[in-house]
């Protein structure tokens, strides 16, 4: 496989991750299509480690919002050669709250993305991804837990 080609399936699993996220289609299905085994999930408030039940994770954080949108740079992707890679990317989310949250009714969130995949032999997986809060605005989404 040639480094065009790796770089494009890598970038796209970011992408279609995104695009799980605004479309609700969050089942196990989708985590294994794009992450591996033993994948890390960070956001500034929470973490989840393993494919097992990061879907219902993420279903479960996406329970405070009506809908969200996000919006992704194209990824940057450095391969190492031994069948492993690390990326980065901007993003910025919309969070649209419920018509009952008090407050602003979006949160609006700019982030550094920055992950890992890894050539697996189901093709490449997000093995870790981590997400840095640059800036942000409106009402922010009220705790629910800890991390897993």
């Amino acid at each position: 496989m040639n480094s065009v080609t790796a770089t494009a399936e890598i970038s796209t699993l970011l992408d279609r991750y995104l695009i799980g996220l605004d479309e609700e289609k969050l089942d196990d299905a989708w985590a294994r299509a794009l992450f591996s085994d033993d994948a890390r999930v960070e956001f500034p408030m929470a973490r989840h480690e393993g494919v097992e039940g990061l879907a219902d994770w993420h279903r479960q954080a996406l329970d405070a919002f009506a809908r969200t949108q996000h919006l992704n740079s194209p990824a940057v992707v450095d391969l190492s050669g031994d069948g492993r890679a690390v990326l980065r990317a901007n993003l910025v989310s919309t969070h649209v709250h419920h018509p009952d949250t008090p407050g602003d009714p979006l949160f609006v969130s700019g982030t550094l993305v920055h992950g890992a995949a890894r050539r697996t032999e189901r093709g490449w997986r997000l093995t870790e991804l981590s997400f840095r809060l640059v800036w942000s605005t409106g009402t922010p989404p009220r705790p629910k837990g800890g991390d897993r």
